[in-house]
């Protein structure tokens, strides 16, 4: 299979690093022009430049925006109009007691992690539906699924993004515009990454270690008992938004290595 996204354009939202990154990166690889964004203008140039040197021939551009607001959603939209494929990225985590996660957390996290996939699909859906042609998906997770005890409020929006995508796709019924949840795995993202880091510092382990013990502890269902790749998510991504995608729609793509303990 040969995928080609030549003359398509797409937005991947919170891609200056970790998934985001490497979606951007795979739609880049198969001929799409690509935009990224990020919080901060610094982050924003410094992953342009790492795509312009890993991909000299890219169009890639980038926006700097806070697209857990409004006023960041907006500012994107007016540098960027248009486009052809909308990945829905951008989301925040950190595992925390749920009686110590308070009323600010829980807007924080559906604003960041829901509503600006909302906001963006809500504006660009409708000339993606005009030109009878468009790709969006949301980055949900198997925490939508198997909700994690030390993460209700993470996994709460990984959910609703999931039912966003479905009920976008219902919508956008009988148009040429695919709308589908990519469901991922632990990931060896910035943040995970990080996260495990931190508990590696605290145990007195190795990085690979507290990463091995992770998978055994945390999620002893996985299949391949590892944690995936940025990459590996991103193939799904850029398979989701060719055209040979053209009949996956309303979906939830599980790229969680097995995980989700159903065949369904």
């Amino acid at each position: 299979m040969q995928i080609d996204l030549t003359g398509r354009s797409a937005i991947i939202s919170g891609s200056t690093a970790g998934i985001g990154y490497a979606i951007a990166s795979g739609l880049a690889h198969a001929g799409a022009s690509v935009t990224l964004t990020g919080r901060q203008q610094s982050r924003v140039d410094e992953a342009v430049a790492s795509l312009r040197r890993e991909l000299p021939d890219s169009r890639v551009q980038g926006v700097a925006a806070d697209l857990g607001t409004r006023e960041g959603c907006d500012t994107l939209i007016r540098a960027v109009p248009d486009t052809d494929i909308l990945i829905n990225n951008v989301g925040v985590f950190a595992p925390q007691d749920f009686f110590e996660t308070d009323d600010d957390t829980w807007e924080q996290f559906f604003q960041v992690n829901v509503m600006s996939g909302v906001r963006l699909s809500r504006h660009y859906a409708r000339g993606m539906k005009e030109r009878n042609w468009g790709r969006i998906q949301f980055l949900s997770s198997e925490s939508a699924l198997n909700i994690p005890s030390e993460m209700v409020h993470y996994g709460m929006t990984k959910s609703a993004v999931q039912s966003v995508s479905r009920g976008l796709a219902k919508v956008l019924a009988g148009t040429n515009v695919t709308v589908n949840a990519i469901l991922p795995g632990p990931t060896r993202s910035e943040g995970v990454v990080e996260m495990l880091r931190k508990s590696a510092e605290e145990q007195g382990s190795t990085l690979e270690e507290v990463e091995a013990n992770f998978v055994r502890q945390t999620r002893p269902s996985s299949i391949i008992q590892r944690i995936a790749t940025t990459e590996e998510v991103a193939n799904m991504s850029v398979y989701a938004a060719s055209e040979q995608a053209s009949a996956t729609t309303g979906a939830a793509l599980r790229v969680e290595g097995g995980i989700v303990d159903t065949m369904a």
